[in-house]
């Protein structure tokens, strides 16, 4: 018996007899009528949801009696929905091409830019410009822009300029850039070609812009620092050990938080399928459980090595506000694919990453809905986790062992348990926009007396999808020991990060943590 199945019986008895493991599991919405492929948190406390087009009819009709303007579809059913948080409602939105595993990121002025897909999506670019809940935003099909190539399986991440690059996608070993640069079109990136295997494991490669500007790029089992500028691979990392990790073979990966000066980045990657598991369709191929992590910028990084509690594919990786990272979702047998897994994984992990080997993973309070395949995690505001999603299956099929799931849940971390809330501190404060480099204050109340330093972190809304979050980041601001103001009141002098390389212009939560536990975010602009 492998070490990682003797856990997972060991916590799964444990559990059965009333084990009191963190973390706490909530039912949010019975039915949301979509099972939603892609997630994103908007600046207005509402979620988008989205799923593929070309699959049949949701369980949400469209408002109106309306449908698609194709006939041969006959479908006049929503495939986007928007969920307000305040009240739970959901709205349907409408979506036109297709959108089956497609990529995403939110612009400066937080509409959410949505890119690629298949069939009649191939090379469309789509826009939500979020609104106030009780508005009527909507899906707008860019009818003047397109791709300049056809992207199924890409990647984005936001610039410091604040303009979006758009990297692979099957068959597609280029980058590209929204808003398009006509000059540039297109322009090749042959390590994708160098890291693509022949189940294609270079797919949804994982990015992370760094803080010194250039993007850590991982397909497979390679990475690369790549200058964008100048179109020029700048340093190749050491090949991780464990096989391939990118889609199909469905790791997880994250950049912890920045802090400090903001000289150096560490990047994590964990977990992934054997290779061969989706050529062969191994759904019963033991799930990898190994991590690799690596400090992105130092001169001369290796990879350290380390194992979770349980072997995992589709895993997502969620940054906290306190600088954890949770590891949820997921199954512990096969690889990506429609019907390709098997074993979920009902177990969260909790990383910790400022712990030494070793003791660096927690598990966590074991949901009870498997989330396999088109799964997805999001932080919200209030410290909670969003999670939705889950069709293993080509279209929706409710009569299966891994039935499409239309339930969201919400999964709440220990730092949100009832006895942390005399030290909970409340935001009451805090300015709209914040400029680079700029000095503000933040005024929070706490019950209990505040002792030593309080954090102030800013966290992105990221586009999750497919066990990666394009453009999820964590910045810890510097800050000063908290004045009192009395009543509980206390103000803290704070510094805006210090370039758009560190931040990249946008809105972010911001959350005061007190002992580790974090405030309600509220959300700022950060612009230069």
């Amino acid at each position: 018996m492998t070490t990682a199945k003797l856990l997972f019986l060991v916590f799964f008895f444990t559990a059965a007899r009333g084990g009191d493991l963190p973390g706490i599991w909530e039912l949010l919405i019975s039915d949301a009528g979509i099972a939603s492929m892609h997630t994103a948190v908007t600046r207005f406390n509402t979620v988008v949801l989205l799923d593929r087009t070309h699959i049949g009819p949701s369980r949400k009709l469209l408002p109106g009696n309306r449908c698609h303007a194709n006939p041969a579809r006959k479908d006049c059913t929503a495939h986007s929905v928007l969920l307000d948080l305040q009240t739970n409602n959901i709205r349907p939105l409408t979506i036109l091409t297709d959108t089956w595993c497609s990529s995403g990121q939110f612009l400066p002025d937080g509409s959410l830019i949505q890119t690629g897909g298949d069939l009649d999506g191939f090379k469309k670019i789509r826009k939500f410009t979020p609104c106030e809940p009780g508005s009527l935003c909507d899906w707008e099909e860019l009818q003047e822009t397109e791709l300049y190539q056809g992207r199924w399986y890409a990647t984005n991440q936001i610039l410091p300029d604040g303009s979006i690059i758009i990297i692979g996608g099957k068959s597609a070993n280029s980058v590209e850039f929204y808003p398009p640069k006509k000059e540039i079109t297109a322009v090749n990136f042959p390590f994708l070609i160098e890291a693509e295997d022949n189940q294609m494991d270079n797919l949804y490669p994982y990015v992370h812009l760094l803080p010194n500007g250039e993007l850590f790029i991982f397909a497979n089992n390679k990475a690369v620092l790549y200058n964008y500028n100048t179109n020029t691979v700048t340093k190749n990392y050491p090949v991780l050990d464990g096989g391939p990790r990118n889609y199909p073979s469905a790791g997880s990966s994250a950049m912890l938080a920045l802090t400090g000066d903001y000289s150096s980045a560490t990047v994590v990657i964990c977990g992934g399928a054997e290779y061969g598991a989706y050529l062969d369709r191994m759904t019963d191929s033991p799930a990898r459980g190994s991590c690799g992590r690596i400090e992105a910028i130092r001169p001369d990084p290796v990879w350290e090595m380390e194992d979770m509690p349980f072997g995992r594919i589709m895993g997502d990786m969620v940054i906290l506000p306190t600088g954890d990272v949770l590891i949820i979702n997921g199954a512990q047998a096969g690889t990506q694919g429609f019907e390709l897994a098997s074993e979920p994984c009902l177990y969260p992990v909790l990383y910790r990453p400022d712990q030494p080997v070793g003791i660096r993973f927690m598990t966590l309070n074991p949901g009870s809905v498997p989330r396999m395949y088109h799964s997805t995690a999001n932080l919200l505001p209030d410290g909670r986790i969003l999670i939705a999603g889950s069709n293993p299956h080509f279209f929706y099929k409710f009569n299966a062992e891994f039935p499409t799931e239309l339930r969201i849940e919400t999964f709440s971390p220990k730092y949100l348990a009832a006895d942390k809330g005399n030290i909970r501190p409340t935001l009451v404060e805090l300015p709209e926009r914040v400029g680079y480099g700029e000095v503000f204050e933040a005024a929070v109340t706490v019950d209990l007396p505040v002792v030593g330093i309080m954090e102030v972190n800013l966290a992105s809304a990221p586009f999750a999808t497919h066990s990666f979050s394009q453009g999820q980041r964590l910045v810890k601001l510097l800050v000063e020991t908290p004045a009192v103001d009395g009543g509980g009141r206390y103000r803290i002098k704070c510094t805006a990060p210090p370039n758009a390389k560190v931040a990249p212009p946008g809105y972010y939560m911001v959350f005061a943590v007190n002992l580790a536990v974090p405030s309600v975010g509220k959300w700022v602009q950060l612009v230069a």
